[in-house]
């Protein structure tokens, strides 16, 4: 969509809104105690063991972790990837799998042929940082200064560069897997860019998966759930146009502080008193910025925030009462406004099909148990839902732990996505990339 590259600059705030609605706990914390390499490889056993990995995958952790942790010390923001995108080319040519590059600006795609199965499945990793300064002190920490892979995306591209290993060196399927290296998720909409630069088109499949990294979530649990997973993002501008005065004369202008304030009481109501109360949506006021004189009335007054919703037609209605009230209340105070609503990304919705077959496959790789399969949706949002409207499919949670991994990490316990102290739990490389493969051939031979 036209608005979808203007993304809200403070994207930090998603880290708190990318927290699930449903508290699945955050365990005790390890306070402050760093676990030995020993300490880690009994976890990482004690884990695995419970779980039907591949063993051949968790074989070749090691390399895999290696490659993860090469990314996270050298976090490149979106659409400026070009050295990670180049590793991970470099890499998928290396195991002799067709690859394209630069598509979407920084894209990577890998292309794996076996047999003469005429079905093809996508499967999604992001790529992109943050512009975070790190605080862990761990050996992999951020080498690029202001920047930081604080959401785990080197994660998601070391599990997809795991499975794409096994598969073109130990897998057994019938079909073409799509392996999609997408850059510019963190406000750059780099999935519509890929679908826009011919990304279905040059490489069609039946259906693409993608994945994120939860921390909170134990470890190696997934969560799932068939129709919106994750919101809609959309951000609003409202420029509020009085007559500046002296503050001791405010009869002598029109005073776009005080119709400001009126109009951010207005726009509450419409979670109130205008959206059905059965349909889920946030309107939240982030910013209100006025003059910088305590004895002048300014001319001018800005109101900004987001609004988040799971369908179009709440969204629609948000935006249509957001300008009435904006417009008949400054109206009313003899001022005028300028208003922009942009809607960048839309909300992730996945397929029921596909998505009780992720849910089959989850189950039988770590077990029911472990399995959320009607996981809460959260408000927070996630660009590969242009890859959901343009094929079916289905976005899933995999559980990244209470924090306790975090080797010469900075502070103690668990630590949510998009903080400076985050890491990527480095114990789900196997279990991420076992899915992958699991997913891609259960899903190839639904066609024989």
């Amino acid at each position: 969509m036209p608005d979808s590259i203007t993304a809200i600059a403070a994207w930090p705030a998603r880290c708190r809104q990318k927290g699930l609605g449903r508290r699945i706990g955050y365990y005790r914390a390890r306070a402050g105690v760093a676990p030995s390499d020993s300490t880690q490889a009994k976890a990482q056993k004690r884990y695995h063991s419970i779980m039907k990995l591949i063993p051949e995958i968790q074989a070749a952790h090691g390399e895999i972790q290696t490659l993860r942790r090469t990314i996270h010390a050298h976090p490149e923001l979106r659409y400026e990837e070009t050295a990670t995108a180049d590793l991970v080319a470099r890499t998928l040519e290396s195991w002799g799998i067709e690859t394209h590059r630069g598509l979407g600006k920084t894209g990577v795609v890998g292309v794996l042929k076996r047999g003469n199965g005429s079905r093809s499945i996508g499967l999604r990793a992001d790529m992109d940082a943050l512009p975070i300064q790190e605080l862990n002190s761990f050996d992999h920490r951020s080498k690029n200064d202001g920047k930081m892979h604080a959401c785990g995306h080197d994660g998601h591209t070391a599990m997809l560069l795991g499975a794409a290993r096994h598969l073109v060196k130990h897998g057994e399927f019938d079909g073409t897997i799509v392996f999609i290296f997408q850059p510019a998720e963190e406000g750059g909409a780099g999935a519509q860019a890929m679908i826009d630069d011919g990304l279905f088109a040059k490489f069609p499949v039946d259906a693409v998966f993608g994945i994120h990294n939860w921390p909170g979530m134990p470890a190696g649990h997934f969560g799932v759930t068939e129709g919106p997973i994750m919101a809609s993002s959309n951000e609003f501008h409202i420029e509020i146009k009085g007559v500046g005065s002296h503050a001791a004369l405010p009869h002598n202008g029109r005073d776009p502080v005080f119709t400001a304030v009126q109009i951010a009481n207005g726009l509450q109501s419409i979670i109130t008193r205008n959206k059905k109360p059965l349909d889920t949506a946030v309107l939240s006021i982030t910013q209100i910025h006025a003059g910088d004189a305590v004895n002048v009335v300014p001319n001018n007054a800005w109101i900004a925030g987001t609004v988040r919703t799971f369908t179009t037609e709440t969204l629609d209605l948000i935006e249509a009462r957001m300008r009435k009230i904006a417009e008949s209340t400054a109206e009313a105070y003899d001022c005028s406004v300028d208003i922009r609503f942009h809607r960048n990304y839309p909300p992730t919705i996945n397929s029921s099909e596909e998505a009780r077959f992720a849910a089959t496959v989850m189950k039988e790789i770590v077990g029911a148990d472990k399995v959320d399969d009607a996981v809460e949706p959260t408000m927070g949002a996630e660009d590969f839902s242009f890859m959901l409207l343009a094929k079916p499919g289905c976005y899933a949670f995999l559980g990244n732990g209470d924090g306790g991994h975090r080797d010469s990490g900075h502070g103690a316990g668990p630590c949510m996505l998009h903080n400076a102290s985050y890491d990527f739990n480095d114990e789900l490389l196997p279990i991420g990339s076992t899915y992958w493969v699991r997913l891609a051939q259960r899903f190839l031979a639904q066609g024989k």
